[in-house]
């Protein structure tokens, strides 16, 4: 079985798929560093949508979801952007954790997904 890695360089991938099914490392909203955490999952979201998109997948072929925060008291506004995007069809499992902190202070949030990928 083959192994497609998506987005690499010598640390690490930003997708990886193999057999059927596609994992995402943990996206960050690089397009929104520093902004509110609506704005930063908007951002992140948007980058899953890409990956998903470029490895065969959907939103709705999603199958668990990580959610890392910095700080829970964002939680509220976190999930009021999640549930506009989410396909509530095809809710996947999800967790969502409190952290110290993230690969950069810019950063409020992460977000790490595995999807199952559409056939061809």
């Amino acid at each position: 079985m083959t192994i497609e890695r998506i987005e690499s360089n010598a640390r690490m991938s930003q997708a990886v798929v193999h057999g059927n099914t596609v994992y995402l490392a943990g996206q960050v909203a690089y397009g929104a560093r520093g902004g509110s955490v609506s704005e930063q999952m908007k951002d992140a979201l948007a980058r899953v949508d890409a990956l998903l998109s470029e490895a065969h997948s959907a939103k709705d072929r999603i199958l668990s979801v990580s959610v890392f925060l910095t700080d829970m008291s964002t939680f509220a506004e976190m999930n009021e952007v999640w549930d506009a995007w989410i396909d509530p069809t095809a809710p996947p499992a999800r967790i969502t954790l409190g952290v110290l902190a993230l690969g950069s202070s810019d950063f409020n949030l992460e977000i790490s997904v595995v999807a199952a990928v559409c056939a061809p």
